[in-house]
């Protein structure tokens, strides 16, 4: 007996074991495309947008900050690696040898924006009470640049030496010359200007907030802009050899993805505002405070097509431009171009590093950062790409060396309830190295010191019995390891589970008033009563006893269609869920109010609906109950079944008596007196019509029309007093008794 064959056998009997009710179908979970694999977690792996799981390129960790925000970085001649913080204003020095230490230390919070001058002096900007300060390589600073805007967002060099500003919460670009005298150069209509380059031409590129554009500012300051986008931010501005232009744009909303984030937020007018908790993360450096943000800049943007989190657009150097690449779930912070045109984006709020190459482009996931987000990209003078990331601060460098080894971490998956796992296979498409795969379980969302250890690894890529404990939770990991210096690819992974059967649940009955039942939807000719399984003997038209309900859908609520009235005919319809989405069936029971057996109405319903004939019963007070079953989609002894009783409802298809006795004359007037009596329902309205006139209302002696009898007088005026008087008596349930009484002078 071959292996495989062996292990679905296994896999069978370990489906097949009856130590939970399990329902009859298995949930195959299947991970096999790009946004499946991108659920989980990646180490030296990448995923190309064919949904290919293989080795990826070398990370190396270069520093590990006690920051949690890296916002910029820069690098030296001699390969030192500079980078601005968050929340501590400091820039921090990593050498070659990977040695951390404080370079500068700011009296901002903020360190937005580095730049390297000529003379091997660094330029730090900070916010807020923004600053430029002039660092020396020893580390002794002066204030180069002290504008009067709260925000340095980006620095940027020109060929002549020159150094330019993007500031906030005016929107305004200076240029400072190397004397360190500084005059605006420019004003946009945007409240942040946040990112700076030049184009091969030497005009200034500048991508703002609120509104994202992008602007070409000439030598003379006359500025133009080259792209109105949907989006709240041009984050970050890149060009080509050939003079492209690329943008990074995204439209995060406050707050994050998943937890509260802390912005730079305009300063209350202190000496020095609060420092914000560390522990929180980042999701755009979008300014809250708009106080003074001019008409134009407040009007409401278009929201980005397709709902999309953020995009990478691209600026042909005659002006054309189209999006190359966007993202439901990430925005990017920052780009970098390949020598081949592609583009790397470094991306939040899963520390995504993404290749974005072809025509149509398509994204193959590189890397995954430790850390939330990916704030800046840079090309290394050694040719690695160095990231700095944020949540936490960490610096990172990525060669074109394939890994050997690479680990992946799949989503969680949940069962829903307690299920018991059949077997896991897989398919790869390369032999150039091996696949490992193993599981683990658990009963809470997040795997902890309570999951099982991770299992053995499984062997048969064909198919073999899943080893982990029964439990909600799964989790697998893959372990690809390298031969012959190619990488194995790994396509697919299957798991298959029986969660545990549940019982249905019917949550709520509604019982309808007497008489009210409803059309079928898409009825034709004559009346179909919806919910109405029975031929009457007096010829209403009955809805066909067929489902209604597509096999494998519960019918939560039926669709009615108008509302009518029949007499004697009461309608019932009821909720009811199953969590395996079982298809029910249900049988409808009914009891008299005081009896203790229920009897069957109508068993075998599709549809969560009942009409009932309720001629066929004495009147009284009665209840139904509702019993929904998953047997369709279970076998014999695991199928359940859930119950509901209803509220009690009166069924009343007698009329009212009438007990009238001789009218009697008294002086000028006619007076009759008579009761009425239901032996079921109250008597609601008592009417009388004097020789077939109108019909006139007539209430009790007591005045409320509430009980079963009640007793009534009627005064017939002199003028009119000789005639038949036709008295109607009707009850809560629509029925209706007549009498009549003479009047004699």
């Amino acid at each position: 007996m071959s292996t495989s064959l062996r292990a679905a056998l296994a896999g069978l009997a370990l489906i097949c074991a009856p130590a939970l009710l399990l329902a009859s179908s298995p949930t195959f979970w299947t991970v096999s495309t790009q946004a499946d694999f991108l659920k989980g977690d990646v180490e030296d792996l990448s995923i190309d947008s064919d949904g290919r799981l293989l080795l990826g390129p070398v990370s190396t960790r270069l520093a590990e900050t006690s920051t949690p925000f890296l916002w910029a970085i820069a690098q030296a001649e001699d390969g030192t690696v500079y980078a601005g913080t968050g929340n501590e204003g400091r820039v921090l020095k990593v050498t070659p040898a990977g040695k951390v230490s404080t370079f500068f230390d700011a009296g901002e919070l903020e360190a937005h924006a580095l730049a390297l001058a000529r003379n091997g002096h660094l330029y730090v900007g900070t916010s807020p009470d923004g600053r430029i300060y002039d660092v020396a390589p020893d580390g002794t600073s002066q204030v180069y640049f002290d504008p009067d805007d709260k925000y340095i967002w980006s620095l940027a060099v020109d060929r002549d030496g020159a150094l330019y500003a993007a500031t906030g919460d005016k929107g305004a670009i200076y240029k400072i010359t190397s004397s360190g005298k500084g005059a605006r150069f420019y004003k946009t209509s945007a409240t942040n200007v946040v990112t700076l380059a030049f184009d091969r031409e030497a005009n200034l590129l500048a991508g703002t907030e609120s509104p994202g554009r992008l602007y070409r500012i000439d030598r003379e300051g006359k500025g133009f802009v080259l792209l109105d986008s949907a989006f709240k931010e041009l984050h970050a501005i890149r060009v080509g050899n050939d003079g492209t232009i690329y943008a990074a744009a995204f439209s995060a909303t406050s707050g994050g993805e998943d937890r509260p984030a802390d912005h730079v937020t305009t300063p209350p007018p202190t000496d020095r505002p609060p420092i914000p908790n560390v522990s929180t993360e980042i999701t755009s450096i979008a300014i809250v405070d708009t106080s003074g943000v001019s008409a134009s800049a407040a009007a409401p943007q278009p929201e980005p097509r397709r709902s999309a989190k953020g995009a990478i657009f691209r600026v042909r150097p005659d002006g054309l431009w189209d999006t190359v690449w966007e993202s439901p779930d990430d925005s990017p912070f920052d780009l970098l171009i390949e020598a081949d045109g592609a583009l790397l984006v470094g991306t939040g709020a899963d520390g995504k590093l993404f290749r974005v190459a072809g025509d149509p482009a398509r994204a193959t996931l590189l890397t995954r950062a430790s850390a939330r987000q990916i704030t800046a990209l840079l090309r290394g003078r050694d040719g690695r790409v160095i990231a700095a990331t944020s949540n936490p601060g960490r610096i990172f460098a990525l060669s074109s060396e394939r890994a050997t080894r690479g680990q992946y971490e799949s989503d969680i998956r949940d069962a829903g309830t307690v299920a018991t796992w059949g077997i896991i296979q897989w398919r790869t498409t390369s032999n150039q190295g091996t696949v490992e795969l193993s599981s683990r379980s658990g009963n809470t969302a997040t795997p902890d010191e309570t999951w099982s250890p991770w299992s053995k690894a499984y062997t048969a890529a064909a198919g073999e019995p899943i080893a982990s404990p029964k439990a909600r939770y799964l989790q697998w990991r893959a372990v690809l390891k390298a031969d012959r210096g190619g990488s194995p690819v790994l396509t697919s992974v299957t798991a298959a589970y029986l969660p545990r059967n549940l019982r249905p649940d019917v949550s709520s009955i509604t019982v309808h008033p007497p008489g009210a039942v409803f059309q079928r939807p898409f009825s034709t000719g004559e009346l179909e009563i919806a919910g109405f399984e029975d031929n009457t003997s007096d010829g209403r038209k009955a809805a066909e006893a067929e489902a209604s309900t597509p096999p494998g859908v519960i019918a939560a609520s039926p669709a009615l269609g108008r509302r009518v009235y029949q007499k004697g005919l009461q309608t019932f319809v009821w909720q009811a869920d199953d969590e395996n989405d079982d298809r029910l069936q249900y049988d409808v029971y009914y009891r008299r109010e005081g009896e203790t057996e229920w009897k069957a109405l109508h068993k075998g319903l599709w549809d969560p609906i009942f009409v009932w004939d309720t001629t066929s019963v004495p009147d009284g007070t009665y209840f139904v109950k509702v019993a929904a079953s998953d047997a369709p989609s279970n076998s014999p002894g695991t199928a359940l079944v859930g119950e509901l009783e209803s509220t009690g409802f009166d069924i009343d298809n007698t009329p009212p008596r009438i007990d009238l006795p001789p009218a009697g004359a008294s002086g000028s007037n006619s007076t009759i007196q008579f009761s009425v009596t239901d032996a079921q329902s109250a008597v609601e309205r008592v009417e009388y019509s004097l020789d077939a006139s109108r019909w006139r209302v007539v209430y009790p002696v007591d005045g409320i029309p509430d009980s079963v009898r009640e007793e009534f007088q009627i005064v017939v005026d002199e003028p009119a007093a000789a005639g038949v008087v036709i008295i109607r008596a009707t009850d809560a349930m629509n029925n209706v008794a007549t009498a009549a009484a003479d009047i004699r002078k």
